[in-house]
């Protein structure tokens, strides 16, 4: 009987240099807005050469773990939702480009997630909420005619609607998706009178949640987005 073949695989210098730096930072060794021992120093108590050292501070830098300025000591940094979600930026609109079907999908996992935090909203807002909500349409209202501004307040609304949640990971999904989704929009809207469709259905959205009708909420938000959906595509 043939045995199987089990490499040993020798790992790079700069790989036991990062687990080494990571088990510092996850220990608490290092905190956040710590600055980084220097080159030097680190090449000393690993016992290893500058490469190896640069490779690893690199790979924490692309972790989002630390911040790199030249002829500044790194600094580690401080971990949250929206930065680590930030990380993914450029690949998701790489991926985004090159497929259609991964835009469409992106659609569907925007629904999806929207159903939820609206009916989130409608459950949990409190009377200063929708004061913000409300606030943030009349902000909209104030920018039709300026496509960009407009395009910004109806993303306001929509992290907003996931704030009401308290939960900081669905804010930070929320302004994920629809960062990567307005790279996609076709149109601005200035001539189509799109802008007016948007304005009223917002409106809907809100008075819904103010009433704390999740139905009406979710039923609203389905609407508005399906209706919108067709905004979004890759150019040709």
């Amino acid at each position: 009987m043939a045995m199987q073949t089990e490499r040993i695989t020798r790992r790079k210098l700069s790989d036991e240099v990062l687990e080494r730096l990571l088990r510092l930072i996850s220990n608490g060794n290092l905190k956040a807005g710590d600055a980084m021992p220097s080159e030097r120093e680190l090449m000393e108590r690993f016992g290893v050469g500058r490469p190896a050292i640069r490779e690893a501070m690199q790979s924490l830098a692309n972790m989002g773990l630390v911040s790199i300025s030249h002829g500044e000591r790194a600094r580690v940094q401080d971990l949250t939702a929206q930065s680590i979600i930030r990380q993914v930026d450029v690949s998701a609109h790489l991926m985004l480009q090159r497929s259609p079907d991964s835009l469409e999908h992106l659609k569907q996992a925007r629904l999806f997630f929207e159903r939820g935090m609206v009916r989130e909203a409608a459950v949990k807002a409190t009377a200063e909420d929708v004061a913000r909500l409300r606030a943030n349409v009349e902000e909209q209202r104030a920018a039709l005619g300026r496509a960009e501004a407009f395009m910004e307040a109806d993303m306001r609304l929509h992290t907003q609607i996931a704030a009401i949640s308290g939960n900081p990971i669905f804010v930070s999904v929320s302004e994920a998706m629809l960062g990567w989704l307005k790279a996609y929009h076709t149109e601005l809207l200035i001539w189509s009178g799109k802008e007016n469709y948007t304005l009223a259905e917002h409106m809907v959205i809100v008075d819904a949640i103010a009433k704390g009708d999740a139905d009406a909420a979710e039923a609203a938000m389905v609407q508005h987005l399906q209706r919108s959906s067709g905004l979004y595509g890759l150019k040709g």
